[in-house]
C-alpha cells in the first residue's frame, strides 16, 4: 500500500502496517526519535494502522504535538510512580498542557519539595524498565466495574460523566493502568531521564469546583533533550523574578487584604496612575474613531439579564442582591458586562440608518463570580475595569466596523507592546454542548460564523479555532496573551451577535422605509486594564516605557545648595506635565541612585554645585546606566519627544 507522507512523497508499506513501522522504512534513526504520528491530520500513536492512502506524520519532541504526547506520557510515569511510593493515593485527572504537564492526586496533606524529589526518583527507575505502553478498551459497565475494583472513585465518576457511545480506553504500563483516551508514546524508555522536571505542587478543586474536595496537583514538564530542559528551567526563574504578583507588590502598583476578599485588589498610586493613563488615551483616541462616550449603572434588576440571557446563561458568574428565586421581591446583580445598558442608549428613541453605527464605549466597571482557585494577582480578578464598547450597525457594515475594531486593537496593544506576543483565536459555538450553552439556531450559527470566517479570512488574520469558546449569543475573535508562566488568557475580543437586537426589539428605519434589525459588534480595545498593568509589569520588568511611569524624572541632590536649584528644574518639569520628584535627603548620592534604579525611574537628575552653578542637568539613563550633561531645553526636548510618540 501507498502512504503519502506530509511532504507530499509516497511511501510503499506492506498492508496493515504502523505509522512506527513507516517511522522506520523513513529513516532508522528515527525509529527512537519518533513519539508519534499524525494519520490524515490526527494525533495517534505509533502502533496505528495504516490504510492505503493516508496521509502520515511522524512526530518527534520537535514537533508540539509530539512533546505533547510525550509530555501526556510523562504524566502517567508520575502517577504510576506515586502508586508505587503511596499506593492509597487516589488518582484523579493528569493532561499535557501548553509548557508541561499536571496530575491531581488525592493525598491529605499534599506533597512537599522533598516528596516530589522522590517521585523523581522513582520515574527514573521507570523509564530505566521501558515498559511497553498498551492500550485496550472495555465497555461501559465492565470499566466501571475495574476502577471500582481498583478503588479509584475519581475515575469511576468520569466514566460515569462519559456519553453513551464514547469509546472507554485504558493504558497499561507494567503494573499500572489509568483510564485515558490518549495518544501515547510506545514505550517509558523513551522518555529521556535527565530531560524531565517536577517544578511544583498546589491545590487544585475536582473539577474546578470549589465545592468539592481540595487536592494535590503536582506541575511537571518534560523535554526529548537535556538543553531543552535547562533552557526551560532558566525561562522558569526569569519568569519568578518578572512576575507581577512579586514585582507588583514589591515596587507598590497593587497589594491584596484578607478582610477585603480574594480577587478585589487595592490598585496603590502607582498602579492607579497607569490605569489612569491607559483609560484617558483609551478614551481620547476612541472618540476620535467617532465612538459615543456612555455611563451606565453597576447593577440592575434581574428583568434585565432575563431579556439578554445572562441570568439563564451566566447567573453562576455573577454576584446577587436578593434571592434570585422569590419572584416576589426585587432582585438585583451587579453587572459582569456591559451590554444591555449599552443597548438602552440605542433604545432612548427612534433609529434610522442615518444613525449608524453607532459606536458606544465606556470604560466599565465589572463584576464576575470568579472561583477563589481562579483568583490570580491582577490577571484575574472578581472586580475589574475594562474599555468595553457596542457598535450597532446595519449589516451591509459588518466588515468595515469589524476591521476597525480589530485595527484599533492591533493599535493599542502594539503600542504598548504587547501584540508582538499576542495569537489570534477564532472562538466558535459547539452544537454537541451538553449544557446547552448557546442562543439560537443551528442556521444562525453557522451564519454568523460563515460571516466572520470570511471576515478574518478577507482581513489576514492567522488565527486558531476553539470549539466551546464562543459567546452564548454569537462567535467572537479572542486576542491571546501569554504571562510569563505561559498561561494563556484573553486579552482583547471582538464578537459578532446577530442574536441580542431580537431580545431587546432592537431596529432600525432603513432607506427604503422598512423597520429593520441591526447587527451588533461587541468589542474592547485594550481589554482590562488591570490585566494589562499585570502584562506590562512583566513584559518589562516593572521599567515601565518613560509615557507610561507613574515617576518619570527624580531630581537628586548631592549637596544642600543645590536644593533650590532642584526646585527650579521641578517647577519647569511639572510646568511641561511631567511626573517629576525632588530627593533632597541627606543621604549620600549613591544611595539614592539605587534606590531611584530599583524603583525603575526612567530618568535621574543628578544636581550639585558644579551643575547649579552652571545651569545644567547631569541626566542619569536609567536603560544604560550613562550619564550626559545637557541643558534644561536639550533634555526637556528628548523628554518630550519621547513621551509623545509613547516610545518604548
Amino acid at each position: 500500500m501507498n502512504i503519502t507522507l506530509k511532504d507530499g512523497s509516497l511511501l510503499a508499506l506492506a498492508d496493515g502496517a504502523s505509522a512506527g513501522e513507516a517511522a522506520q522504512a523513513i529513516s532508522a534513526g528515527l525509529a527512537r526519535a519518533a513519539l508519534a504520528a499524525k494519520v490524515n491530520g490526527e494525533v495517534a500513536e505509533l502502533s496505528a494502522v495504516l490504510k492505503d492512502g493516508d496521509t502520515l506524520e511522524i512526530l518527534t519532541g520537535a514537533d508540539a504535538d509530539g512533546l505533547r504526547v510525550l509530555r501526556h506520557s510523562v504524566s502517567h510515569v508520575m502517577a504510576q510512580a506515586i502508586k508505587r511510593l503511596w499506593p492509597n493515593v487516589k488518582l484523579a485527572i493528569g493532561p499535557s498542557i501548553d509548557r508541561g504537564f499536571y496530575y491531581d492526586i488525592d493525598r491529605d496533606g499534599g506533597f512537599s519539595m522533598d516528596d516530589l524529589a522522590k517521585i523523581e526518583a522513582e520515574m527514573k527507575k521507570i523509564i530505566k524498565e521501558d515498559e511497553k505502553i498498551e492500550r485496550f478498551e472495555l465497555p461501559r459497565e465492565e470499566a466501571i466495574a475495574f476502577m471500582t475494583e481498583k478503588n479509584e472513585p475519581y475515575k469511576v465518576e468520569l466514566i460515569q460523566d462519559l456519553p453513551e457511545d464514547a469509546v472507554i480506553s485504558f493504558y497499561r504500563q507494567g503494573e499500572f493502568t489509568d483510564l485515558c483516551a490518549g495518544p501515547h508514546i510506545p514505550n517509558t524508555g523513551r522518555i529521556k531521564a535527565n530531560a524531565f522536571k517536577l517544578t511544583s505542587s498546589t491545590g487544585a478543586y475536582w473539577r474546578g469546583d470549589s465545592k468539592r474536595k481540595m487536592l494535590a496537583r503536582i506541575y511537571g514538564t518534560a523535554f526529548m533533550k537535556k538543553e531543552d530542559l535547562d533552557a526551560y528551567i532558566a525561562q522558569m526563574e526569569d519568569a519568578k523574578k518578572r512576575d507581577h504578583n512579586k514585582i507588583g507588590r514589591e515596587m507598590e502598583y497593587f497589594t491584596t487584604v484578607d478582610v477585603i476578599g480574594q480577587g478585589l485588589p487595592i490598585v496603590l498610586p502607582k498602579g492607579a496612575r497607569v490605569i489612569q493613563l491607559l483609560q484617558r488615551w483609551v478614551e481620547d483616541v476612541e472618540q476620535a474613531h467617532g465612538y459615543l462616550l456612555t455611563k451606565t449603572p453597576y447593577m440592575a434588576k434581574r428583568e434585565l439579564y432575563k431579556i439578554s440571557g445572562h441570568w439563564d446563561h451566566y447567573l453562576d458568574g455573577m454576584f446577587v442582591l436578593g434571592d434570585p428565586d422569590d419572584e416576589t421581591k426585587e432582585c438585583f446583580a451587579l453587572r459582569p458586562m456591559t451590554c444591555p445598558f449599552q443597548y438602552q442608549v440605542f433604545l432612548n428613541r427612534a433609529r434610522s440608518y442615518r444613525d449608524l453605527p453607532m459606536r458606544l464605549g465606556e470604560t466599565s466597571t465589572l463584576f464576575r463570580n470568579e472561583d477563589s482557585g481562579e483568583m490570580h494577582g491582577l490577571i484575574r480578578v472578581r472586580q475589574f475595569t475594562i474599555s468595553e464598547g457596542h457598535l450597532v450597525l446595519r449589516p451591509e457594515q459588518l466588515e468595515e466596523e469589524f476591521k476597525g475594531c480589530l485595527e484599533l486593537a492591533k493599535y493599542f496593544l502594539g503600542t504598548v507592546g504587547m501584540l508582538e506576543d499576542c495569537t489570534f483565536r477564532f472562538s466558535q459555538w459547539d452544537p454537541a454542548n451538553p449544557n446547552n450553552k448557546y442562543e439560537g439556531t443551528a442556521e444562525q450559527w453557522e451564519q454568523a460564523q460563515a460571516t466572520m470566517k470570511k471576515i478574518l479570512d478577507d482581513l489576514g488574520v492567522d488565527y486558531t479555532i476553539g470549539i466551546d469558546e464562543a459567546a452564548f449569543y454569537g462567535p467572537k475573535l479572542d486576542i491571546q496573551y501569554k504571562n510569563v508562566f505561559g498561561k494563556e488568557d484573553t486579552i482583547v475580543t471582538i464578537q459578532i451577535d446577530m442574536l441580542l437586537a431580537e431580545r431587546f426589539g432592537m431596529e432600525y428605519t432603513d432607506e427604503d422605509g422598512k423597520k429593520k434589525r441591526p447587527y451588533i459588534i461587541h468589542r474592547t480595545s485594550l481589554g482590562c486594564y488591570e490585566r494589562t498593568l499585570a502584562y506590562l509589569l512583566e513584559k518589562y520588568a516593572g521599567a515601565l516605557p518613560t509615557w507610561l511611569a507613574p515617576e518619570q524624572v527624580r531630581v537628586l541632590t548631592i549637596t544642600d545648595r543645590a536644593a533650590a536649584y532642584a526646585a527650579q528644574v521641578k517647577e519647569k518639569l511639572d510646568a511641561m506635565g511631567v511626573r517629576c520628584t525632588v530627593d533632597s535627603r541627606n543621604e549620600k548620592i549613591g544611595y539614592k541612585i539605587r534606590e531611584a534604579q530599583l524603583e525603575k525611574i526612567p530618568y535621574m537628575l543628578v544636581l550639585g554645585d558644579k551643575e547649579a552653578e552652571a545651569g545644567e542637568l547631569a541626566v542619569r539613563d536609567r536603560r544604560d546606566g550613562s550619564t550626559s550633561t545637557m541643558s534644561f531645553d536639550a533634555f526637556a526636548g528628548k523628554l518630550a519627544a519621547e513621551i509623545a510618540t509613547k516610545a518604548r
